[in-house]
């Protein structure tokens, strides 16, 4: 018996087993020449891609599947280029203002839904002498004092994140230094109204982050993790 496909309106396309009914006499090793490239055109016509499918097929599968001669193999970039990508650390922290006004969990928020990992978490109460340490950059500013003791007037949360850019765009979540500058949708552009009440620190670039997380946590603080998400976030 014959059996027929037909797709999308094209010609009706013979099986194999057809063109074996119509020669009994030969074997399946007997086909001809024509008849084998009907068998691999009709093949390629009725696949789901037919323009593309071969790409798939690595040099080992049979000489009917290989390549095409006139397509060339091609790298997928986007991957390449994600796997080349070094993962950052920033030390993000949330200020003595920021803990009195109940604003831990939206900051949390805001970087876990980007899509960066928490590594280290802490509520801490800060010394003089590691505020001293941390903001050692700005100690000739006339400010400097007035900045220690705010720091070290009430708990700060200390976080560790990670990630692709994670210095960068933390930045950029956080907003401008000055609130009143800072656009609309960042957490000091939302949160706050004052430069010496702006909620949150975060590090200005990779080497400050890798030394500030070494400067507020202990070792054995930070845990390495792998989250569930992470093929949804990244190629």
């Amino acid at each position: 018996m014959e059996a027929v496909a037909v797709f999308g309106g094209g010609r009706p396309c013979l099986s194999s087993s057809s063109i074996r009914s119509s020669q009994p006499e030969r074997s399946c090793s007997s086909l001809s020449c024509s008849h084998k490239r009907i068998i691999r055109t009709h093949f390629h016509h009725l696949s789901a891609f037919p323009s593309k499918s071969h790409h798939f097929f690595s040099s080992s599968s049979s000489s009917s599947f290989s390549t095409p001669p006139h397509v060339k193999p091609h790298i997928f970039l986007p991957r390449l280029v994600a796997a080349l990508e070094e993962v950052e650390e920033t030390y993000i922290m949330v200020k003595p203002d920021g803990v009195q006004r109940g604003l831990v969990g939206e900051v949390i928020s805001r970087f876990e839904k980007k899509g960066f990992k928490l590594t280290g978490l802490k509520l801490f109460q800060c010394p003089t002498d590691l505020a001293e340490e941390h903001y050692k950059d700005l100690k000739a500013k006339p400010f400097f004092p007035a900045l220690i003791e705010y720091i070290t007037s009430g708990p700060v949360v200390c976080m560790a994140w990670e990630g692709v850019g994670v210095v960068a765009s933390a930045r950029k979540l956080i907003g401008s230094t000055n609130p009143l500058q800072a656009e609309p949708g960042t957490i000091r552009g939302d949160l706050a109204v004052q430069t010496g009440r702006n909620v949150v620190h975060g590090s200005d670039s990779p080497e400050n982050g890798k030394r500030e997380i070494a400067l507020w946590f202990k070792e054995g603080e930070i845990c390495e993790w792998a989250p569930a998400l992470a093929q949804w976030l990244r190629e």
